[in-house]
């Protein structure tokens, strides 16, 4: 139970991340899902751990590493996507 839990979690930080930087996440429900463990564990080793505890996750590290995520994800896109021919 704590496993679907933590994807529940997972995909609300990574949709929240979305939302605040303005961009989509490639993917849907599974790419926010990604992003929200991802940023989490990302948030995990930039800012450590704190702030409340919600479903396995840190909540302010994990949401600054989702939108630090997200940003770097539509960048990366973005260029691919112009340098297309």
């Amino acid at each position: 139970m704590s496993f679907l839990w933590s994807l529940i979690i997972g995909g609300i930080i990574g949709w929240l991340a979305g939302m605040i930087i303005g961009k989509d996440i490639p993917g849907g429900i599974i790419g926010n899902i990604i992003a929200g463990f991802l940023g989490a564990w990302l948030g995990g080793l930039l800012l450590g751990n704190w702030g409340p505890e919600v479903g396995g996750f840190y909540f302010f590290p994990a949401l600054i590493g989702g939108i630090v995520l997200v940003f770097i994800v539509s960048l990366i896109l973005r260029s691919m996507g112009s340098k297309r021919v």
